[in-house]
Parts: C-alpha cells; sequence; structure tokens
C-alpha cells in the first residue's frame, strides 16, 4: 500500500511536462475548424502528447491491476517486489514511438499512423447516436424488403432529398442536409488542414441494407446519415481500439457539426462519422427532413 503515493507522485512527475507543453498550443484557439488555423506540426505534436497521456494512463491501470492481484502476496512476503503484469518491453517506451517516420515528409506520413484512441468512450462529448430505429421512427424506414445487399431507396420522403455530389475530397450519396454539413465539415478542414484534406477518403456513405447476421435491422447508412472515412484508403481494423491519427483530428471537426464518432462504441469503428440525434432533431425542427 505504501507504492500508491509514490505511483501517484511518479504519474504527476510524467504529466506535468506534458500539460506544460501542451496547453501552450491549445490556448488562443476554439474547436477546431472555428478558431485560429493551427498548423500540420503543432496538430502533430498535439496528437503526440495525446498519445503519451493514453500511454501513462493505461501503465496506471495496469499497475492498480497487478497491485490488486498481488496484494495478498504482498502482505505474506514483505520483502516481494512485484512485478506490474501486462508490460511488455515494448510498452515501456514514452508512446512516441507510435509514430513511425519512414517517408520523406514525416508530418504527412503521421496522418496514416495507427495510434490508441485516447480516452475513446468520452470522444463525443455528450453527443448520442439517433439509431435506426428511432430513424425509422422518425423518418420512416427507407426501404421496406431488406438484404444483405446495397439496394435502391424506396421511401418518397428520403428518396427526394437524397443527392449525388462530390463533398469536398470524395464523392457521396447521402440526404441533402447531411451532404450540406458535411461539406462544411471538409472546408474547415480545407482551411485549417490542407495536409489532412488532401488525403481523406471514403469507403461509402449511403447504403440500404440489413445490418449482415440480422432479418431485418437496419443499418444507419441506410438513411443517407452515415459517412465510413479514411486517410489514404487504408480501412481501419473494426474493434481494435486504435485508429488512424488523421481520424481523431477529423473527429473534432465533426463534433462541431453534430456528428457522432463510431471510436466511442462498444466494438470500436472508427471510421464510422453518422448525425448525432440532437442534430437530427434540429433538422427536423427547421423543416430540412
Amino acid at each position: 500500500m505504501r507504492l500508491i503515493p509514490a505511483l501517484i507522485l511518479a504519474f504527476a512527475i510524467i504529466l506535468a511536462p506534458v500539460l506544460w507543453y501542451v496547453i501552450p498550443l491549445i490556448m488562443g484557439t476554439d474547436d477546431y475548424g472555428s478558431g485560429p488555423a493551427i498548423d500540420s506540426q503543432a496538430r502533430i505534436e498535439i496528437e503526440i502528447l495525446n498519445q503519451q497521456v493514453e500511454d501513462i494512463r493505461l501503465r496506471m491501470e495496469d499497475i492498480r491491476e497487478g497491485m490488486s492481484a498481488l496484494g495478498q502476496e504482498v502482505r505474506n512476503r514483505p520483502e516481494f517486489q512485484p512485478q506490474v503484469p501486462g508490460l511488455s518491453q515494448g510498452s515501456q517506451t514514452d508512446g512516441a514511438e507510435v509514430f513511425e517516420q519512414n517517408g520523406t515528409n514525416d508530418i504527412i506520413d503521421a496522418y496514416a499512423q495507427v495510434v490508441l484512441i485516447a480516452d475513446r468512450r468520452n470522444v463525443n462529448k455528450g453527443l448520442k447516436v439517433a439509431g435506426p430505429t428511432y430513424l425509422a421512427q422518425k423518418l420512416g424506414r427507407p426501404r421496406e424488403v431488406l438484404s444483405d445487399r446495397c439496394e435502391a431507396m424506396t421511401n418518397p420522403r428520403l428518396k427526394s432529398k437524397l443527392v449525388t455530389e462530390q463533398v469536398g475530397p470524395i464523392r457521396v450519396t447521402m440526404l441533402q442536409p447531411a451532404i450540406e454539413s458535411l461539406r462544411r465539415v471538409f472546408e474547415n478542414v480545407r482551411i485549417t488542414d490542407p495536409d489532412l484534406y488532401a488525403r481523406i477518403n471514403t469507403a461509402g456513405a449511403l447504403c440500404v441494407r440489413r445490418i449482415r447476421g440480422t432479418t431485418d435491422r437496419l443499418s444507419t447508412h441506410s438513411f443517407g446519415l452515415a459517412v465510413d472515412l479514411n486517410i489514404d484508403g487504408r480501412l481501419d481494423t473494426l474493434g481494435d481500439g486504435r485508429t488512424q491519427l488523421g481520424l481523431t483530428i477529423l473527429a473534432d471537426f465533426f463534433r462541431t457539426e453534430g456528428w457522432v464518432w463510431g471510436a466511442s462504441w462498444r466494438r470500436e469503428d472508427s471510421m464510422h462519422f453518422e448525425i448525432s440525434r440532437r442534430q437530427l432533431e434540429t433538422w427536423l425542427e427547421e423543416g430540412k427532413l
């Protein structure tokens, strides 16, 4: 038990320089896209620091778990020196090593690097998904008979709002209000981080189908209110708690526009962005849907 104060002190010592460095970078700017532009190098450095903080948090969790498991043995063997389980040699780094630098432009290469998602359960900051059931109640089903394939939308109300357009760096088919919102997101990215903007790719938007493995459960993509994104066409691994660094930056722009990021879900899906319930209700009140 005497280890706990020492661990807390060590944590504070490690975290202090991180906070000392990151606060001046953040001061003077609002959410991405609404405040002054931050250059690409600053964005990368902020994300590296986020990774270091997340690495420290995970180490502390491992230490707490190890102390709990070894507590009885420590009491029986006072001179026993516990070894913290779960920390491999590779995890004893300062967190920056996850950013490989193997190209001619380290800043641009960093956007595609796969990193831990810091505090991923809270990345949406209170925004909630609308969900297929709620969407069907408010908008009607996009199609009555569903299959595992993407098929045409037949709901007249929704079909009349469906458009296919080039929106920033990608071409998508979505409902008109979502297209307009997505265009604002990408324009803010283009202005503040053109290097990232140039590397955005999509894995699809509208797809009217049931969720695979179910008999009749709708996918959110069926309503034209969700989009899957990636950097350089590299698809994210579903459910591993990691994502491309560029997507962590994009998430801030989307949150400002009222979109939910799938990174926070129990089974992480960090390529996925969809309209929040709050934003949907706003569009319904404004008569846009």
